[in-house]
């Protein structure tokens, strides 16, 4: 019997690490710290929704590009909170979460050769689907301790054959909000190379302090070659049911349609109308979200400085990234191996998410999107191990 092998598309392409820490975490009974699903559902209301929507008939397929009461939720979304007008029969498409948002738009836009260029450290299926779709990907570092984009590093990674910029902001892993002047300069070099920027999005509404979310295509010269994407996975608290979407130019959304019909065809019919309702009739609940995610956030960057780790404080996101320098450590996977046995508790290492690994080989992400007597748990048990190299 022949050996079953991948294709070479997927060569150098490791299953996702949140998928093996959070089995690690289940294995050991660790505290997990790594994954960012949030352990509380979004509001009952919504969850009622979706029942009824079962019980009512919502059981076969959807419309490919969603049902019209979400696609137009979705535009009101976008008016509502940024003053953005789109066509919802035309500008507006639903995917099966963001992940396949990101995927479909790098299928359906993207051909062989094609640069792409991304800030680093990347969320892990960036890497992957550029991969994929046959691009090159041509990183720009956020660089610790402030992970801030350089001008000038953007402006140099851009050649005669690069044609896609994909942006992530608030960022994961790294928990910046690029400011107005960053976005500028995104904006700048996209105007002046004919670039299509891709924005992954799905933090937009979980930003903390006096830190502020500006869509990029709210900026001049920049809606007409801007593909926004989004979720109310991470705004609504409902990770699980991957309710996700693309918005922008007809062209640029009818390329991630084009290619999502091949990928899920549609996504989960009862789920959609419920997620209209969330947006429509729960518009504050990811304010209040965020302001609870703050006290947490504040709760772990606290506990982790206490037990002798460097904290970047983030601006947004459910995540906070330390460097384990400090403990004698010059190897975050390592840290992560042994943290399990050593505290009881996983973290994800940052340098997964590098193609320049030294620029992220001592950094740790962390999550706080828990409960905080989970957070509290997981911060007793560091201060109880020996965390030294």
């Amino acid at each position: 019997m022949p050996a079953h092998q991948h294709a070479r598309r997927l060569d150098g392409i490791p299953p996702t690490i949140f998928s093996q820490m959070s089995a690690l975490a289940v294995r050991t009974g660790s505290v997990n710290l790594g994954q960012g699903f949030p352990d509380v559902d979004g509001p009952p209301e919504v969850v009622a929704r979706a029942v009824r929507a079962l019980e009512e008939g919502a059981n076969q397929y959807a419309p490919g590009i969603g049902v019209p009461a979400l696609r137009q939720a979705i535009a009101r979304h976008q008016q509502r909170h940024y003053g953005i007008e789109l066509d919802p029969d035309s500008q507006v498409v639903v995917t099966t979460g963001c992940t396949e948002a990101v995927a479909a738009a790098l299928l359906g836009l993207v051909d062989p050769g094609d640069e792409v260029v991304v800030l680093e450290p990347y969320y892990d299926s960036y890497v992957a689907m550029i991969q994929m779709a046959g691009g090159v990907r041509r990183p720009v570092t956020l660089r610790a301790p402030d992970f801030r984009l350089d001008a000038d590093e953007l402006r140099a990674a851009v050649t005669a054959r690069t044609r896609f910029v994909l942006l992530n902001s608030p960022h994961n892993p790294t928990g910046s909000v690029l400011r107005r002047d960053e976005l500028q300069a995104v904006a700048d070099v996209a105007i002046e190379h004919d670039l299509v920027v891709i924005t992954d999005e799905v933090y937009e509404h979980l930003v903390f302090d006096d830190h502020e979310h500006v869509p990029l295509a709210t900026l001049p010269g920049m809606a007409e070659r801007t593909l926004t994407l989004s979720s109310a996975g991470k705004s609504y608290s409902f990770t699980g049911w991957k309710v996700g979407w693309a918005t922008g130019p007809a062209d640029l959304v009818g390329a991630v349609l084009a290619a999502k019909q091949w990928l899920t065809f549609t996504s989960g019919s009862p789920l959609q109308p419920a997620v209209a309702l969330a947006l429509d009739e729960h518009p504050d609940f990811p304010t209040e979200l965020a302001a609870d995610l703050q006290q947490r956030r504040d709760l772990l960057c606290e506990g982790l400085a206490a037990a002798g780790l460097t904290v970047q404080v983030p601006e947004g996101t459910y995540f906070a990234t330390t460097d384990v320098r400090d403990l004698g450590w010059d190897d975050g996977l390592a840290f992560c191996q042994a943290l399990p046995e050593r505290a009881g508790v996983v973290a994800i290492p940052a340098q997964v998410f590098y193609d320049d690994r030294e620029a992220g080989r001592h950094l740790v992400r962390w999550a706080f999107c828990k409960q905080p007597e989970v957070i509290e748990d997981g911060i007793r048990r560091l201060a109880a191990a020996d965390l030294g190299a």
